[in-house]
């Protein structure tokens, strides 16, 4: 146990303390490409590095990952600081030590690549859960839609039209009907079935674009958590876009976690939840806040944005309602 308690205390100190960068080589090199005589790791001349030695297996499969922006010391520095000391990394990062971490933008874009890759059958039981996925909400929808959305359609049918309007939407006309118990129709279907069917498009269009779709998550909920996390201890004066730029790393340590789990179990949602409770972690090294601080700030920032979304979507459900009632 005590042995167990020193290794926990020695990475309890690694985790905070910030990356150093290897001594310079007091070695004289000449550089293999321009000829240039120096000392150090790297040719100040073009920049090429003092050891190159003979090609390997590894030096070979360092050249194809550099195809891919990946063959950096960094990205795999980056990797593994996100796992196991997040917030500390990405305040190194803020402070300035840029050189030493990929950058996050990029990174947040190859691995929301890898993570659709391993999603569409690239996992350890080769199934494609984005094209299951896909099937759960077609089925879904053709159940609403062949019971009770079906049989409201066909009452509607029956029922008299008391009112016919076309309008031009975008250079389309739309034909809107009201019948004799205020229901309505567009362009001859029923507009519940119409409201399910653009909700069956927005589903699949979530997950044919997870990219764009974090993105605007990120923008989403970075605005309220920025509100309770721009006055903490370690970073007293952090600015939005240095917080923005904190949540792509946080979503790309998210985004890691969850290529692992579903590499090796695909399909299983519960590992959606420990994930979101492990965003915890890097608030709470980034802030410096307690974790019971830290999370009752983040069920306040969730507590904002859901407020946002349904005055939101109440404004426009009012003026949709106003639309119907009095302008048609």
């Amino acid at each position: 146990m005590e042995q167990l308690r020193d290794k926990y205390e020695r990475f309890k100190v690694w985790q905070i303390k910030p990356h150093e960068v290897g001594k310079l080589s007091a070695e004289k090199h000449v550089c293999a490409t321009c000829g240039t005589e120096f000392h150090g790791n790297y040719c100040p001349r073009c920049g090429q590095r003092a050891t190159i030695g003979r090609y390997s297996f590894k030096s070979a499969f360092l050249l194809f990952l550099d195809v891919w922006g990946l063959g950096n010391r960094g990205m795999f520095r980056a990797i593994r600081d996100l796992l196991f000391r997040p917030g500390y990394m990405i305040r190194d990062y803020l402070s300035g030590m840029q050189m030493a971490y990929f950058p996050p933008f990029k990174m947040f874009f190859l691995l929301i690549a890898l993570s659709v890759l391993v999603d569409s059958g690239f996992n350890i039981k080769m199934q494609n859960n984005i094209k299951r996925q896909k099937e759960d909400i077609v089925k879904t929808f053709d159940k609403n839609n062949n019971t009770d959305s079906i049989v409201s359609a066909q009452k509607m049918t029956a029922q008299n039209i008391i009112r016919k309007d076309t309008i031009n939407l975008k250079g389309k006309q739309i034909t809107i009907e009201k019948t004799g118990d205020n229901a309505v129709k567009l362009d001859g279907q029923d507009i519940n079935l119409k409201i399910l069917d653009n909700i069956k498009g927005i589903s699949k269009w979530m997950l044919d674009n997870q990219t764009l779709l974090q993105l605007i998550w990120l923008i989403l909920l970075s605005g309220p958590l920025y509100l309770f996390f721009v006055h903490n201890p370690r970073i007293p004066d952090i600015r939005y876009s240095e917080f923005f730029v904190a949540m792509v790393y946080i979503t790309n340590m998210m985004t890691i976690i969850s290529i692992i789990c579903n590499f090796f179990f695909p399909g299983h949602a519960i590992f959606d939840i420990l994930i979101a409770i492990l965003t915890l972690v890097p608030l709470h090294q980034l802030s410096g806040f307690s974790y019971k601080r830290t999370f009752l700030k983040v069920v306040g920032a969730f507590v904002v944005l859901i407020i946002g979304l349904i005055a939101i979507s109440v404004i426009l459900g009012l003026l949709t309602y106003f639309i119907i009632e009095h302008v048609i």
